[in-house]
């Protein structure tokens, strides 16, 4: 007897990942099984051999095996070897008599996911299935992230099944090849460098340098500098000639994130080296030719006069001959479960640790959370949920929730969003939110919020 997909619940129904193939050669057990695990919320087959089982298991087959050890022809244990030899990430939950439960352990050194002897409580059932359904979505989501990493060029942000990034990706790979010079525009942690490293990969400039300057990160002195390069004694402490970051990247492409930053007498010889693909290091009357291609980043509107501020409107129309918007992660949450699949896999394999099994709270956070901090947010989020410190806590659904509990929740997220938005800036947030200093500290730890994961670090 076999159940359709219909007689699960809608909730099982939305999730791609929710099957069970309960494998026995008795009726009377798959029958009993079968209603367990539906009521359960499962999705649930039930094949009486071995044999019934290989036929019904496609590859990447989206659900586990759960199999009775003592059956004829082939027993369980051959099936769960077949099945290894297939796809040894398949989880494979092993029906086990008091006697069988050393051979199980054994089986689960060669890679079995779990066994339950018998008898075993219904429960017990639903909760290995249901762990292993969670280490099964990792698998196929890893699977399919990698599948479209290769697609994307390995630009991990740029991954995403949603059409606002199908055409991302496609607009990228059209302008790479047109070696013009493009204005990024993100939020904060949206990958704007990762955009910036995909225009030069896929372009004719991927065998040149690819040079990148954090315009906010540098003190006005010393960026004129970095940026132009100096000759020796060109001004005090300049004891030996230095290349610009221009000039180095020559032949490539020159990235320039947190372009708005940019002091103003900077502004006003990047231009010309725009204009004119010329340079005249400090200290020299030289002019030396630079072949070069622009990615300059920003998180403000730059077409805004309001946001553009003392940024220069003749620089942006000269930086703007395209301009590129990434979408922030809340304008594409359904790429969110995949991103944060890549993440905690990779974080397991980083920290030499099993990939968790994702509690309610977990899922609720994935699906409700803003995002302000974008991919670099989820991506520390993931790394959180692996060591086992993210405490997201027995989160209710909002409708259930009491009125504190939602503003608390409310209070927390205009905390983070105006951390992101002031890239962790303690003084403009405070201004930001008008509260005190010792206010802000106190709401910081109540609410779990590590300010230094909104500080700026030269990432895109």
């Amino acid at each position: 007897m076999n159940a359709s997909a219909s007689s699960a619940p809608a909730s099982s129904r939305a999730d791609p990942v929710n099957r069970v193939l309960f494998v026995d050669d008795d009726p009377a057990m798959r029958e009993a099984n079968l209603q367990t695990l539906e009521l359960g919320g499962f999705e649930v087959e039930t094949a009486a051999s071995a044999a019934e089982a290989l036929d019904r298991i496609p590859a990447d087959f989206a659900g586990v095996v759960v199999t009775d050890v003592r059956m004829p022809v082939m027993d369980g244990l051959q099936l769960f070897r077949r099945l290894r030899e297939r796809d040894p990430d398949l989880p494979v939950i092993l029906i086990t008599g008091h006697g069988d439960i050393e051979m199980a352990v054994a089986a689960m050194h060669e890679g079995a996911y779990d066994f339950l002897a018998k008898p075993y409580p219904a429960e017990r059932l639903a909760t290995a299935a249901r762990n292993a359904l969670d280490k099964r979505r990792l698998v196929l989501d890893n699977r399919r992230l990698k599948r479209l990493a290769q697609e994307a060029g390995e630009t991990l942000p740029l991954i995403g099944e949603t059409p606002v990034m199908q055409r991302l990706r496609k607009t990228l790979h059209h302008l790479a090849t047109a070696d013009v010079d493009v204005l990024v525009l993100g939020e904060t942690g949206a990958g704007k460098e990762v955009v910036a490293q995909a225009l030069h990969a896929w372009g004719a400039r991927h065998a040149r340098p690819f040079v990148g300057l954090n315009c906010g990160a540098l003190p006005d002195t010393v960026i004129e500098s970095e940026l132009f390069g100096h000759e020796a004694g060109a001004f005090t402490g300049a004891q030996r000639r230095r290349i610009g970051r221009i000039e180095h990247s020559s032949g490539g492409t020159l990235f320039l994130d947190e372009i708005e930053s940019m002091p103003l007498s900077a502004q006003i010889k990047l231009l010309r080296v725009l204009e004119t693909r010329e340079i005249s290091p400090l200290g020299t009357n030289e002019v030396r030719p630079v072949d070069l291609r622009v990615v300059a980043a920003t998180k403000v509107d730059l077409s805004d006069p309001a946001q553009r501020g003392e940024f220069r409107a003749d620089l942006f129309h000269r930086l703007n001959v395209v301009t590129v918007r990434i979408p922030p992660l809340r304008e594409r949450r359904e790429d969110v479960p995949l991103l944060f699949s890549y993440f905690v896999s990779r974080a397991a394999a980083r920290f030499k640790m099993e990939p968790p099994a994702l509690t309610p709270a977990v899922r609720q956070h994935l699906r409700t959370h803003a995002w302000p901090g974008n991919v670099r947010e989820l991506m520390h989020y993931a790394e959180r949920v692996v060591l086992g410190v993210e405490d997201a806590g027995p989160e209710e659904p909002p409708s259930e929730a009491s009125l504190p509990q939602r503003m608390e929740r409310y209070e927390a997220e205009l905390i983070r969003e105006a951390l992101a938005r002031h890239r962790g800036d303690v003084r403009a947030t405070l201004q930001a939110l008008g509260i005190p200093r010792k206010t802000f500290y106190d709401k910081l730890q109540r609410h779990g919020i590590d300010r230094t994961e909104f500080v700026s670090r030269g990432e895109g």
